[in-house]
C-alpha cells in the first residue's frame, strides 16, 4: 500500500483510538467529578477573597484536571491566533448583533474554527475511505481542506441568514409596534413610558430591542442617542425612517403620535407593496415546474399511444 496512505490510517485510527478512551475516562467518577480542593474551596475561602477572585494555593492532583487545562490554554492560544489572522472587527459585531446572536466576535471566530476542524475531520475520514476503497485521484488529498472550508463558510452563511430573518421579522413587527406606541402616546404616556410598556407587553424581536431601548435610558443615555443607537443597531430601512422622524419631532416640538401614526401608515404600504413584489416572484416560480415538468408529461401522454399505435401497424 501507499505510506502516505499507512500514516493517514494510522492517524485516523489513532485519533478516534485517544478520542475513545478519553471520553471512557472523562465518565469515570474518579476522573470525570471535580477535584475535592474545587469543592471545598467555597466553603473555606478566606474573608480577603469573598468573591473568589483568587487561585487556590492547592494545585488539584488529578492527571485529568492538568491535562484538560493545557487543552484549554492550547485551544485558546489557537482561537487567538485564528483571530487574529481572520479578522475580529466591528462590522463583524455589528452583524452579530443584527442577529440576535449573544456571542462576542472572538466566540463567534472560536465557533467557526470548531467548525472547520470537525468538518475537516469528517473530510479526512472520506479520504481515506475513499483510498481504501481504490480510488488514487489526487482530489481525495484535499478534500479535508475543501471539507474545512466548507465548514467555516457554513458558519457564515448561517449568521447571514439569521441576520435576514431577523430584519424580515422587525420589518414585519415595525407596524403594529409603532401603532401601539401611538395609542400610548394618545392615551398621555410620554414617550419613554410608552416604549417601556410595548417593550414589556411585546414577544418579539422588536420589543427586545426596545427593552435595550429602555436599559440604556435607566443607565444614563439620553433617549434620542438610545434611539440612534437602536436605528444602527437593527440595521432596517423603516426603522431608521421612523426613528429619524420620531428623533426630529422630539427635537421640534411636534405631535408624537401623529408622527408615529404616518410611519405605521407608511410601514404597512411597504409591508403590502412587498408582498405583492414577493407574490409576482413566486407567480413566476411556479411557472417553472409547469413548464418543465407537466407541459412536457401531458405532451408525452397525449402522443405516446399514437407513436405506439403507429409502431405496431409498421410491424
Amino acid at each position: 500500500m501507499n505510506p502516505v496512505l499507512n500514516v493517514a490510517i494510522a492517524v485516523l485510527m489513532g485519533g478516534m483510538l485517544g478520542l475513545g478512551l478519553w471520553s471512557l475516562l472523562s465518565v469515570i467518577p474518579r476522573w470525570g467529578a471535580e477535584p475535592l480542593v474545587r469543592r471545598v474551596a467555597p466553603y473555606v475561602r478566606d474573608v480577603t477573597d469573598p468573591q473568589g477572585t483568587s487561585l487556590p494555593l492547592v494545585a488539584p492532583t488529578d492527571p485529568a484536571a492538568f491535562i484538560a487545562r493545557g487543552l484549554r490554554r492550547l485551544w485558546g492560544a489557537v482561537v487567538g491566533v485564528v483571530s487574529r489572522v481572520w479578522g475580529v472587527s466591528d462590522a463583524l459585531t455589528a452583524r452579530l448583533a443584527r442577529a440576535g446572536w449573544r456571542l462576542t466576535a472572538a466566540q463567534y471566530r472560536e465557533r467557526q474554527l470548531g467548525a472547520a476542524l470537525g468538518a475537516a475531520l469528517v473530510g479526512a475520514l472520506l479520504a481515506v475511505v475513499a483510498r481504501v476503497a481504490g480510488n488514487s485521484s489526487p482530489a481525495v488529498l484535499i478534500l479535508p481542506v475543501l471539507a474545512a472550508m466548507a465548514g467555516g463558510m457554513a458558519v457564515e452563511f448561517t449568521l447571514s441568514r439569521a441576520v435576514t430573518r431577523r430584519r424580515a421579522r422587525i420589518d414585519d413587527e415595525l407596524p403594529t409596534v409603532l401603532e401601539f406606541l401611538a395609542l400610548c402616546l394618545s392615551a398621555g404616556e410620554g414617550l419613554l413610558d410608552a416604549i417601556r410598556r410595548t417593550a414589556n407587553v411585546g414577544v418579539g424581536d422588536l420589543s427586545a430591542e426596545l427593552r435595550g431601548v429602555v436599559l440604556s435610558v435607566g443607565t444614563g443615555a439620553p433617549l434620542a442617542d438610545a434611539l440612534a443607537a437602536f436605528s444602527a443597531r437593527a440595521d432596517v430601512p423603516g426603522v431608521q425612517r421612523a426613528v429619524d422622524h420620531l428623533v426630529a419631532a422630539l427635537e421640534r416640538g411636534a405631535p408624537l403620535a401623529a408622527v408615529l401614526k404616518d410611519q405605521a401608515a407608511d410601514a404597512r404600504d411597504d409591508h403590502k407593496r412587498a408582498l405583492l413584489e414577493k407574490a409576482g416572484q413566486n407567480e413566476v416560480l411556479m411557472l417553472v415546474p409547469l413548464v418543465f415538468l407537466i407541459l412536457p408529461l401531458s405532451v408525452a401522454i397525449a402522443v405516446f399511444p399514437g407513436i405506439a399505435l403507429l409502431g405496431n401497424g409498421f410491424q
